[in-house]
């Protein structure tokens, strides 16, 4: 099976990568793989390749068209591409977008040292500035280039939010759904799995045991996240996505029994406009 991964900046996609490898014996293909297999069809270092990307576009087509001619020569191999547009590109694939709440990207890319002065903030506020900045001007860029909507979920098999879940339970959450549907239609609209919290609900027991009865509560409520963490509750809700925000519009019931069971996701739809 070929799976293309992309999604927000700050969504988790290089550690979902390293454990679909490790896991589920997934080979990777990231674009500065492709990139690297270019330049050494060029005969030219990877310094040069970037060079040569950097003042003409036509190198991003080369790119796509690598990334297609991989797909199409490995049709029977399980492949990863870690790629912001290899859904568009490669001709059969299970399409995921990773989406997370962008105070959380924030949160995590301030305190990510490892990303070095090329990504340099001075705080969350301003991680978060500039990361909705370069957002937008990914996608005018991709409109530009492939007049395609980048954030346009419907352009994906599953968007999985993977703003409060462990990696391992979106690796494992992703993978199920991969093989549940691997034999469906490309046409399937978009399956959505978001976590509660992102949508507003929050268990409503009491957190405080103040009484017996309380404390009881808590304590069931407990065991049930700790078994229902990974899971998806019954039923699915609709929603209506607005750049980062997401409201409910049916289904708000379903989505506060998970939040009070512990579920860590809800299936949705997207609300026809």
């Amino acid at each position: 099976m070929h799976i293309t991964l992309t999604g927000n900046l700050g969504s988790g996609k290089s550690t979902i990568c390293k454990l679909l490898e490790q896991q589920y014996g997934y080979e990777i293909f990231s674009t500065g793989k492709v990139i690297r297999q270019i330049a050494d069809d060029l005969d030219i270092s990877v310094l040069e390749m970037n060079e040569l990307m950097s003042r003409d576009h036509k190198y991003d087509h080369m790119i796509d068209d690598k990334t297609a001619q991989i797909s199409r020569e490995n049709p029977d191999k399980n492949i990863l591409f870690d790629s912001r547009l290899a859904w568009h590109f490669v001709e059969k694939s299970f399409k995921v977008f990773l989406s997370v709440d962008l105070a959380e990207a924030a949160r995590r890319v301030y305190a990510d040292a490892s990303r070095g002065e090329v990504e340099s903030y001075k705080s969350e506020a301003d991680a978060a500035e500039q990361l909705a900045a370069r957002a937008a001007n990914e996608d005018a860029r991709y409109e530009e280039l492939y007049g395609i909507h980048y954030f346009d979920f419907e352009n994906y098999n599953l968007i999985l939010d993977s703003s409060y879940a462990k990696p391992e339970v979106i690796a494992a959450l992703l993978m199920k759904e991969a093989v549940s549907r691997a034999a469906e239609e490309p046409e399937k609209r978009a399956q959505m799995l978001v976590s509660p919290k992102r949508l507003g609900f929050v268990p409503t027991a009491n957190s405080s045991p103040a009484d017996a009865a309380a404390s009881v509560s808590v304590t069931v409520q407990s065991a049930l996240a700790a078994v229902n963490a990974g899971s998806v509750a019954p039923g699915v809700v609709t929603v209506k996505v607005d750049g980062n925000k997401m409201t409910v519009v049916s289904g708000v019931d379903i989505v506060q029994r998970a939040a009070d069971e512990g579920f860590g996701y809800v299936a949705a739809q997207l609300a026809k406009d």
